[in-house]
């Protein structure tokens, strides 16, 4: 029998066809700028296409499965389990991502002059292929045995058989709660997160170090020095908050699920933390693609040659300022090599 839509579903639903919309298209621009320009193919863009790859995932696969979820079809248990694993692999996937691109903007800022030595293309490709390896442990680890199973079977006298057991196919009755909150909150996302406080912490330090360096030396306008820190510490606090905001709710309701089993969550508490954490794919191109002049310059560049199908010259033949090497990649000595590869923050 056909399961009834709540309102609170039905609105829940709406806006997760909205992220999906807007995320899927905005991350998809992202992968295609990168191919498209080769100043943007290495070690840091590739870790941005990788998780432009996973947030693609999020909107195209994870958002409708998570809306058949929240409907609640009946199907046999390993298959609603099936249904379920795939939000765990691409979110863990767009968190380790995400902690990459943080590690590597701590190695441009802490050596920035052995930085493209220690961080090759084959490194780079090695850290994304452990990073999707370890979202698939994590991910299928339901699949293994840590899943509600014995638990459903307690609760229903009926369908005993193992290939028979059908249930009512909800994200709770077949992903057991103790993993939820001992495994993928407290192991691979809190750490994460934390660990990132820890790096962007210490990017202000050193920018910081940097920034009195340069003032005390020589220098005939401190403000614009300022300016610049400044604009450097909104991205990097910008990145740190969104991730929080993302992702804790939803794990807090989790935590008060399991430690206070007799606490009642309102329905629409859980649905705003779900799409706040599939929001943050939608977020992700905005924070570190548009923050990035040769992002937005190959961005318009697409935007003329194939949408509008312009061939103006002045869209084909972009100035080399814009799509060119960073100042770090330049040929020749570049002065003040730390301050200066931070003027266009990611």
């Amino acid at each position: 029998m056909a399961q009834s839509v709540s309102a609170f579903q039905a609105a829940y639903i709406t806006i997760e066809v909205l992220i999906s919309l807007v995320s899927v298209p905005g991350n998809i621009l992202v992968i295609w700028a990168v191919k498209k320009n080769q100043a943007l193919q290495d070690a840091t863009f590739s870790f941005i296409v990788s998780l432009a790859v996973a947030d693609v995932a999020v909107g195209t696969l994870v958002i409708p499965l998570a809306i058949v979820i929240n409907v609640g079809p009946r199907m046999e248990f390993y298959t609603c389990l099936v249904v379920a694993c795939p939000v765990l692999i691409l979110t863990e996937s767009s968190i380790l991502a995400l902690l990459a691109i943080a590690v590597d903007r701590y190695l441009r800022v802490k050596i920035p002059l052995r930085y493209k030595n220690v961080v090759t293309p084959r490194r780079a490709a090695a850290a994304i292929a452990c990073c999707w390896i370890v979202s698939l442990l994590v991910g299928l680890t339901p699949m293994f045995g840590w899943n509600n199973l014995n638990k459903m079977r307690r609760t229903q006298e009926a369908n005993t058989s193992h290939t028979a057991f059908v249930i009512r196919c909800q994200f709770e009755n077949v992903i057991s709660m103790e993993y939820m909150v001992y495994f993928n909150f407290f192991v691979w996302v809190l750490p994460p997160l934390l660990l990132m406080l820890i790096i962007y912490l210490e990017i202000f330090n050193l920018i910081r170090k940097q920034l009195d360096k340069k003032v005390s030396s020589n220098s005939s306008d401190p403000q614009k020095y300022y300016g610049k820190e400044l604009k450097i510490a909104k991205s990097l606090a910008l990145v740190l908050f969104l991730f929080a905001l993302s992702w804790l709710p939803l794990h807090t309701l989790n935590c008060i699920t399991l430690f206070c089993p007799s606490c009642q969550t309102p329905s629409i508490l859980t649905y705003i933390a779900i799409f706040l954490t599939h929001g943050n794919s939608a977020m992700n191109p905005i924070v570190y693609a548009f923050r990035i002049q040769k992002f937005r310059t190959t961005f318009l560049q697409i935007w003329h040659q194939y949408i509008c199908c312009e061939t103006d010259k002045n869209t084909n033949n972009l100035d080399n300022n814009e799509l060119g090497n960073w100042p770090l990649e330049r040929a020749g000595t570049v002065p003040d090599v730390p301050y200066l590869d931070l003027q266009k923050p990611l």
